[in-house]
């Protein structure tokens, strides 16, 4: 095989390796940050079936920092669920009551098994200061009929960092002209002995 074959194949491998590989996802979560109190949950009750024992809640996500969040890294993971008495735990099994809950249409889990959901991303890529996201439903089904109970949740995500200054560019000094690079060569050829004095009044007059 030539090497202009061998080379055609090598690029049309790279290609294939890279339109199949798997979409990485916009941010990993252990690379987040944990911006609660910078960010802020509004949670709002907008739905409950009686029958399921299901709940529909709105979501809203308000930067109250003065630094702008990248929105495509925002996250809300739901902390815990606490009864009427403030109790995360079972005062019977003691186990967290988070595990007697349902919890539909979660993104995902973090390495703690607590689900998420992440934050919709509006018209701009940033969340500006004092400015909500937009408003997503999340449904929590009360699996053992717990006759009160509410959710927490957290926030993860990036800030943006600053725009870097831009650094001025120094213009690059003109390079010496062709003649001048010729008169240096036959300088250098004299001095080493490649020319005699009489070749170089030839060339240079």
């Amino acid at each position: 095989m030539s090497i202009f074959a061998t080379g055609r194949l090598l690029v049309c491998t790279l290609l294939l390796i890279e339109t199949t590989a798997p979409t990485a996802l916009a941010s990993s979560i252990d690379q987040l940050t944990d911006l609660t109190g910078k960010a802020v949950v509004t949670v709002t009750l907008t739905g409950r079936d009686n029958f399921n024992s299901e709940y529909r809640y709105d979501l809203t996500v308000r930067n109250r920092s003065g630094d702008p969040l990248v929105a495509d890294s925002l996250i809300v993971v739901l902390e815990k669920i606490t009864n009427l008495a403030g109790e995360e735990r079972d005062p019977l099994k003691s186990e967290p009551l988070i595990n007697r809950f349902e919890i539909i249409g979660q993104d995902g889990e973090t390495e703690d098994g607590k689900p998420f959901f992440r934050v919709p991303v509006g018209a701009n890529p940033d969340l500006a200061p004092l400015t909500d996201s937009s408003p997503f439903s999340i449904r929590i089904r009360n699996k053992d009929y717990v006759s009160m109970f509410t959710p927490s949740f957290r926030v993860y995500g990036k800030k943006r960092l600053p725009a870097e200054p831009k650094t001025a560019v120094t213009p690059s000094q003109p390079a010496g002209s062709s003649q001048d690079r010729t008169d240096r060569l036959i300088q250098l050829l004299l001095k080493k002995g490649i020319i005699t004095e009489e070749e170089r009044k030839a060339i240079q007059p």
